[in-house]
C-alpha cells in the first residue's frame, strides 16, 4: 500500500538552547541555530496527515491548546495546535482513525486532548486508536523523567480507554510499522511509512532539528545519551544506504531530508532537503 501524505504544523515555541544541545559548547550550537536573548531556540511541531483507502492516519500532535499565558510566554507557544492544521487541510478530526506518538513529552502528546466547553480537558480524536510503545506508556503514567512537567495526565487520562500499546516492533497497517527508537526516552518509537516514491521515516527526537545530526549533538533532555547516540547513528546509516527521507519533529525549517554520508568521513552524515 503506498501512501499519500501532508506535513502539518501544530505550532511554533522555543525550548532553552543550552538544554537542547546537552554537551555542545554554545560557542558551536549558536552558530547553528542563534538563540533569543532568552537563550531560547526556534522550534516546530511538525506532524505528519497519513492516507491510504479509507484509512486516516496522525502522526504526533503537537503541545495542544491547554496552556495558561504564564506558560505560554515560558515556552512562546504559537497558539495554534493540531485541531486548526487539521482544519487547514478540511480534515474533521472524528475522521482520524489511527494516531502514533513517538513518545508522549507535552510537546508530541498534548495534542490528544483538547478543553471543552467547560474546560474540562477531553479527547481530540474520539474515533481514534492511539499507538505507543507500552514501556512509554507506562513510563509517562509514572512521570518517569527527570523533567517533572513533561508528562502531563491531563494529555493522557482522557484518551486512556483508546490506547494501544505495542512491544517492539509492529505493523500497524499495510505500508506503515513502528519500531523502538530508545534514547531520548526508554519507549520513544520511529514510525516509517512508504509513498510513492519510497519510505519516508519520522523518528521522533532522536534527531529534533537538522543542527542535531552529529553524534554528540543530543538532547540535556535525553535520559540516555549514548544509547541516543547509537540509535541516531543507526538511523542515519539505514536511510543513506536505503535513499529514505526523513521527517525531522522539531526542524522550523525545512524539516524533510535525504540522508547523505560523508565520502571523506565514513560514518559523518549529512542532511540535504529532499
Amino acid at each position: 500500500m503506498a501512501w499519500t501524505w501532508k506535513l502539518l504544523r501544530a505550532g511554533n515555541f522555543r525550548l532553552d538552547g543550552g538544554s537542547m544541545f546537552g554537551v555542545v559548547p554554545k560557542s558551536i550550537w549558536s552558530s547553528i541555530t542563534p538563540p533569543d536573548d532568552g537563550n531560547r531556540i526556534p522550534l516546530q511541531t511538525n506532524c505528519l496527515l497519513l492516507t491510504a483507502g479509507e484509512l486516516t492516519v496522525l502522526v504526533e500532535t503537537g503541545y495542544g491548546g491547554k496552556w495558561s499565558d504564564k506558560e505560554r510566554g515560558f515556552y512562546d507557544l504559537e497558539r495554534r495546535t493540531v485541531l486548526d492544521a487539521l482544519a487547514e487541510e478540511n480534515v474533521d478530526p472524528a475522521d482520524i482513525d489511527l494516531v502514533v506518538v513517538t513518545h508522549l513529552h507535552f510537546d508530541h502528546a498534548g495534542g490528544l486532548t483538547h478543553l471543552d466547553a467547560s474546560g474540562a480537558a477531553v479527547s481530540s480524536f474520539p474515533n481514534a486508536e492511539i499507538v505507543v510503545q507500552r514501556t512509554e506508556w507506562a513510563d509517562a503514567l509514572a512521570n518517569k523523567s527527570t523533567m517533572t512537567k513533561t508528562y502531563l495526565r491531563s494529555h493522557l487520562d482522557p484518551v486512556a480507554d483508546q490506547v494501544r500499546t505495542i512491544d517492539g516492533e509492529a505493523h500497524l497497517a499495510p505500508g506503515l510499522t513502528v519500531w523502538p527508537m530508545p534514547g531520548h526516552t526508554w519507549g520513544q518509537q520511529a514510525v516509517a511509512f512508504r509513498d510513492a516514491d519510497g519510505v519516508v521515516c519520522f523518528p521522533g527526537d532522536v534527531m529534533p532539528t537538522r543542527g542535531h545530526a552529529g553524534p554528540a549533538f543530543n538532547m540535556g533532555y535525553d535520559m540516555l545519551p549514548y544509547r541516543n547516540m547509537q540509535s541516531k547513528t543507526n538511523l542515519l546509516k539505514r536511510a543513506a544506504e536505503e535513499s529514505w527521507r526523513i521527517v525531522i519533529d522539531h526542524e522550523p525549517g525545512d524539516p524533510v531530508v535525504r540522508v547523505e554520508e560523508d565520502p571523506d568521513r565514513p560514518g559523518r552524515y549529512t542532511l540535504v532537503s529532499a
